[in-house]
């Protein structure tokens, strides 16, 4: 049970290089089910409803990015949401990864959803974002990137930001492993998946990053299945 009193800092398969496009594509489709089954959306649409729900009826159309966006299923599950409420809004998905890219433009044809290939510190806005949000992104980063992280995302939205990922738990380790290794075509997946559980986070090391971070109202929330939903929201947004 060591294992899983500190963050794992193995890095996982998917944050290497020369990955062929078509073992991208399986990892890709294989994150879109594992969200969709494990609630891992549901939560994801619980962090923008969170930011906008008192902003739904502004003059110009919402603007939402996600950054290390992957295949963009996140963002085309917010646009179904908020398209069946009537909400405008325009979409950004940033990832550095060009196979995430090309693939992530091939799932997500005539939607509107735009997608830039780069490092997501390099990208600039001409104005900026309502919400800025990641999903199983957070993990990849030591601490120390994540402080400079949130902090990039705080400064360049203008509602707030939310992140979505993982509680570093045995049950959840386990139970992923085991349905990785029955279900899962991707060899991506089956070493990525439970590798990503002990990259994930215990409430405590959450709250050190809330410090860092300084500024703006941070809740920090646990969501099933073994997720953590982290919402900072800016002073004017009086939600």
């Amino acid at each position: 049970m060591s294992k899983f009193l500190h963050r794992s800092l193995q890095k996982e398969l998917l944050d290497g290089e020369n990955i062929p496009f078509d073992d991208i594509r399986q990892n890709m489709n294989e994150l879109d089910f594992i969200n969709s089954h494990l609630g891992g959306h549901r939560i994801t649409l619980s962090g923008i409803k969170a930011l906008i729900h008192n902003n739904q009826k502004m003059n110009n159309p919402l603007h939402i990015c996600e950054i290390g966006c992957g295949g963009g299923d996140n963002l085309r599950v917010i646009k179904f949401y908020l398209d069946k409420k009537g909400i405008p809004a325009t979409y950004t998905g940033i990832d550095m990864n060009p196979h995430c890219v090309t693939y992530a433009k091939s799932r997500n044809e005539n939607t509107g959803i735009s997608f830039i290939c780069s490092d997501y510190r390099q990208v600039t806005f001409t104005s900026k974002p309502h919400v800025i949000y990641s999903s199983l992104f957070c993990h990849h980063f030591s601490n120390e990137a994540l402080a400079e992280q949130w902090q990039w995302m705080y400064e360049r939205c203008s509602l707030g930001f939310f992140v979505n990922d993982l509680h570093r738990h045995p049950l959840a380790y386990y139970s992923i492993k085991w349905l990785t290794n029955w279900f899962s075509k991707s060899y991506l997946v089956k070493n990525d998946a439970p590798l990503s559980v002990l990259r994930g986070f215990h409430r405590s090391e959450l709250a050190d990053l809330q410090k860092a971070l300084g500024s703006g109202a941070i809740s920090i929330q646990w969501k099933w299945a073994f997720r953590w939903l982290i919402i900072c929201k800016h002073a004017a947004n009086n939600i």
